[in-house]
């Protein structure tokens, strides 16, 4: 099967069964988002979205919590991966965003970059899920599912490699319902341990599974 050949049947199954599709963190602002992804980071969605609701009644927005210490704001995430660097990530975060943009978030990546804990991938989810920009978020989930399913060539060894590929075959007004489509499948479907293959409805198309008959 022609790799375009493999984009379109998966676009066009996702297109069907999950024509609307967001992001399970849980947010009401652009402020609460980016602090969301942030400690997303190696960590799961449900235990952020526990985190969260007490954090943003102390830290409503930018000007609070850069107001904050470290110390007080690790007591909110304490129960969240690499809590010690969150909580200054997060404290640095809000200074910078109140300080240098206004406390607005920024809608380019290479502003949002700037700020401490956001990488690239944190950048993508933002300027994507708040600014509807076609950008493509890689994290362990696309990253594992794009290369399972053959979406990728095996010499893409990194998150920017996997990204550009990506990019260069889904079309433009996709890439964003997209980055959440192989996430989700990621992240319930083709698992990191044992992928379930009985139940995916995309082995047709898959090389992981091809190579597994």
């Amino acid at each position: 099967m022609l790799k375009k050949e493999r984009y379109r049947l998966l676009v066009n199954h996702f297109s069907e069964r999950y024509p609307e599709v967001e992001t399970e963190l849980h947010y009401r602002n652009p402020y609460e988002l980016l602090v969301a992804v942030i400690l997303s980071a190696q960590c799961t969605d449900k235990r952020v979205n526990m985190v969260t609701p007490p954090l943003f009644e102390r830290f409503p927005d930018a000007q609070a919590l850069a107001n904050g210490t470290v110390e007080e704001v690790f007591q909110y995430i304490r129960s969240v991966s690499y809590p010690n660097n969150k909580a200054k990530h997060l404290v640095g975060m809000g200074r910078m965003l109140l300080e240098e943009f206004g406390s607005e978030v920024p809608s380019n990546i290479e502003d949002l970059q700037k700020m401490p804990g956001v990488g690239r991938k944190t950048a993508n989810v933002i300027v994507s899920v708040i600014y509807n920009q076609p950008a493509m978020a890689v994290d362990t989930h696309v990253f594992r599912v794009s290369h399972r399913v053959g979406l990728v060539p095996k010499n893409a060894t990194t998150p920017l490699a996997v990204e550009k590929e990506l990019v260069k075959y889904i079309p433009k007004d996709l890439i964003a319902r997209a980055h959440h489509w192989l996430i989700l499948h990621g992240r319930y479907v083709c698992v990191a341990r044992s992928p379930r293959c009985q139940t995916c409805e995309l082995t047709a198309v898959c090389k992981y599974f091809e190579k597994k008959k």
